[in-house]
């Protein structure tokens, strides 16, 4: 039997050894990166380092990183989904390559982790019109024990991962299998089958390529490795678990859901179970990390909303009461307090707004049964229309799984065809919007995104210096080559003085021309330099600190510019609210 901290301990341990250094797990909210709502992935806070620039903890890195998926958030509740997950990664940037990175998973999981090197698979990167086919890491496979029969030749929708976003590094991967004792669907079934006997643990990324926006894969000056196991797929196959539902970071709340629910073994309340348990969880870490968020109908918060609402409706659905979702999250803040330290730190606000939350959606669902009510007076044929039921969902936020309910026990059939036909053109027309909106990303170190980023760091210092409050923060920044937007903490919205005053404030800077000077120091003394920040790194890591003397002091993976007169002119679009307590700006610089 293996914990889950006992699995972070070994991994850390074991990568130490070898000369890597620990860094520690960044924000949930990606910096400056418009590319994705959420870090999906340990190498994604990386990007800029893969690409070339230094990193603090020098060429070996190894962390445990929290990520959050979204896009199978329909199989969340089968074995071995969830949307949020800990990532155990480490990093070669320019160091180490296919060997070395083989060799040292091999000997973790099987020396470390005991497992039988007879249970193991192995997947590499079968090749096409962008890169070679990975002989390399087959040959070091077969050198290592693992036959022939053993290793999958497989494409590149199974074995080539990146970028995080559209461009940036990316390359072909090895994928590490555990096999199952289940029989498979045929005699060619391979690591690329749905089946279940062939469980992914562990991913070797070897980045050797970075996509441009055109498409073309070029070669990167910079060879780099990049790994991560799945900590909770992982301890769920070392101790013979059905899912991972029934490890020991789950246990204690699917114990209190049983006790809550009349039928626990009944395969739809398993699945119900499961889902609570997830989306909550999930939901703990948003609202608890260091740039917490809250509730919205946009972006990150519109996600974070409609997890806590789709735990909600399971909830109900288990005839379980609302209070048991506050009781769950107060396991998961007790049982990661020790890892996640920023969870206990922000318990009340992780409570208080989930509280708040629940409270809305009971509202929102009292308010679609009156629209539903409404509704009956006006069908025809006894039929719900498709576009009928999308706009209870769309507008009034009603589940569809709850109109199909009340539809059949008022009699009446939901045209589902019609419905989610709807769905796909609202999601259609939700996706061209993103795809305007997720460019650049932390790939994008060109000399208007760097510009940028530095006047995010003169427009947080005038906010405080404006507004006369040092507790302001920031709490989410999306930057592209075309304009920056900056959210931060503040109760109220600013006056049309403010944003003048603001506005002047980083153009005084600005036309000062100061150099912008970089340090690399610890994270301890950082903080005593006065140096501000998200701080999500641990006392003994070293940081990079960008000051632009007498304006701004602050921790930072950059890029940057070198002297404020590059900036321009700065200017503000517009000033609104984010989500509850939470402002946004919007700039652009000008020459």
């Amino acid at each position: 039997m293996i914990t889950s901290d006992e699995l972070r301990s070994k991994f850390l341990d074991f990568f130490r050894q070898r000369g890597h250094t620990i860094i520690s797990s960044a924000s949930l909210i990606p910096d400056n990166d418009p590319t994705v709502l959420f870090t999906t992935a340990g190498m994604h806070p990386l990007v800029p380092y893969l690409l070339g620039a230094k990193h603090p903890g020098g060429k070996r890195l190894a962390n445990v990183q929290k990520c959050v998926r979204t896009v199978d958030i329909d199989n969340v509740g089968d074995a071995t989904h969830c949307t949020l997950f800990e990532m155990l990664g480490n990093w070669s940037l320019g160091d180490y390559f296919k060997c070395e990175s083989i060799q040292w998973s091999y000997e973790f999981l099987t020396a470390v982790l005991g497992i039988d090197p007879n249970k193991l698979a192995v997947s590499v990167f079968e090749g096409d019109e962008d890169a070679a086919r990975d002989d390399v890491s087959a040959e070091v496979w077969f050198s290592l024990g693992i036959p022939k029969d053993r290793i999958f030749y497989l494409p590149k929708k199974n074995n080539w991962c990146g970028p995080a976003g559209t461009t940036g590094p990316c390359g072909p991967d090895t994928e590490i299998f555990i096999i199952r004792d289940v029989e498979a669907c045929s005699k060619d079934c391979s690591p690329a089958c749905d089946c279940g006997k062939y469980v992914e643990i562990w991913n070797n990324v070897f980045m050797e390529y970075n996509k441009r926006a055109d498409g073309i894969f070029e070669p990167l000056a910079q060879k780099n490795v990049d790994t991560g196991m799945g900590l909770e797929r992982t301890v769920a196959m070392l101790n013979n678990c059905a899912a991972v539902y029934d490890i020991d970071l789950f246990k204690p709340v699917m114990n209190l859901l049983k006790s809550c629910c009349t039928n626990p073994d009944d395969a739809k309340a398993v699945r119900g179970m499961r889902v609570i348990a997830d989306h909550i969880r999930t939901a703990v870490f948003m609202l608890g990390d260091e740039k917490g968020i809250t509730p919205s109908n946009t972006d990150q918060g519109y996600i974070l909303r409609r997890l806590i609402r789709r735990a909600l409706r399971f909830a109900r659905q288990l005839d379980m009461p609302s209070k048991v979702l506050y009781e769950i999250a107060t396991i998961f803040i007790s049982h990661y307090a020790g890892v996640y330290t920023e969870l206990r730190a922000n318990e009340q606000t992780v409570l208080a707004e989930l509280k708040k939350e629940v409270e809305r959606f009971e509202t929102t669902l009292q308010q679609g049964l009156k629209e539903f009510e409404k509704l009956l007076k006006y069908i025809q044929n006894s039929r719900i229309s498709g576009k009928a039921a999308f706009r209870l969902y769309d507008t009034f936020g009603f589940p569809i799984e709850m109109t199909l309910e009340l539809a059949e026990d008022s009699g009446v059939s939901v045209d589902m065809d019609g419905y989610e036909s709807a769905f796909k053109e609202h999601q259609q027309k939700s996706q061209m919007g993103a795809e305007q909106k997720f460019k650049g990303g932390l790939a994008d170190t060109g000399l208007e995104t760097a510009r940028l980023h530095t006047a995010t760091h003169l427009l947080l210092a005038s906010l405080k210096k404006v507004l006369g409050d040092d507790s302001i923060s920031q709490k989410g920044s999306n930057i592209t080559a075309e304009r920056l937007r900056f959210d931060f903490n503040f109760p109220r919205p600013l006056t049309a003085d403010e944003i003048r005053s603001v506005e002047k404030n980083v153009n005084d800077a600005i036309s000062a021309g100061v150099d912008i000077v970089c340090q690399e120091m610890s994270l301890e003394n950082a903080k005593m330099s006065g140096a501000t920040g998200v701080f999500e790194s641990k006392y003994q890591e070293v940081v990079k600190v960008y000051t632009i003397p007498g304006f701004s002091k602050e921790i930072c993976g950059g890029p940057h510019a070198s002297n404020t007169q590059e900036l321009g002119k700065f200017t503000i679009l517009k000033e609104q609210s984010s989500s509850s307590g939470i402002r946004r700006i919007k700039g652009v610089l000008s020459t």
